[in-house]
């Protein structure tokens, strides 16, 4: 791949609301495929692109997400995101986690949905240059051209990441909870009890 560094992260982003099963599998995955020392999981502060809809607050998010990585010793949680006023943007997360180490090699970690907005984000240009972008890769899957050239520069930057195919979004686990469905190996035991604690998702 080209780089060569004495620290390899990757970071993985998102709402978590609530962190499951596929996000550890593509930590776990990209950390085996792309040899990282470690895994930042980065729960978003203020999610401009989900303005849409109501986001459980981001404490709330932040402690289900370290409720998630707890019993993993590669993976670490940062509060960047949380502790930052105004919208979250992946650039000024990045820039400040190579603020602290700036000789690392760093990866996004996503899947294609997510990559293909990219040229909706701030600076998307800027981020190409600066990090690579570990994708998910399901089986037998390839990611659109349409994908890999949405910003200039993009595919160069992009290392595929093998993962297997799980069928499981966040929504649908928050109207599981809501319905009082019985708890799912999709949703870590220990998101669960933190959700459970809380109250969260309850009432639709």
């Amino acid at each position: 791949m080209g780089v060569s560094a004495s620290t390899r992260v990757g970071v993985l982003g998102g709402t978590f609301d609530p962190p499951h099963l596929a996000h550890l599998v593509l930590a776990a995955a990209a950390r085996r495929t792309l040899a990282l020392d470690r895994v930042v999981l980065v729960p978003a502060g203020d999610p401009w692109r989900k303005a849409d809809r109501d986001v459980t607050p981001a404490r709330t998010r932040l402690r289900l997400v370290e409720a998630a990585a707890e019993s993993l010793p590669w993976a670490e949680v940062s509060s960047v995101e949380v502790e930052r006023e105004g919208p979250t943007y992946t650039l000024e997360t990045f820039e400040e986690l190579a603020a602290a180490e700036p000789d690392a090699a760093w990866w996004f970690l996503l899947g294609e949905d997510v990559l293909a907005d990219l040229p909706h984000w701030h600076e998307p240009q800027r981020l190409v240059e600066a990090v690579r972008f570990g994708l998910a890769q399901r089986p037998g899957a390839e990611p659109a051209a349409s994908t890999l050239g949405a910003v200039p520069g993009l595919a160069s930057r992009v290392d595929l990441v093998p993962m297997p195919a799980l069928d499981v979004s966040a929504s649908d686990l928050r109207a599981r909870i809501a319905r009082g469905a019985p708890p799912t190996p999709l949703l870590p035991v220990a998101v669960r009890a933190v959700i459970d604690e809380l109250g969260l998702y309850r009432g639709g």
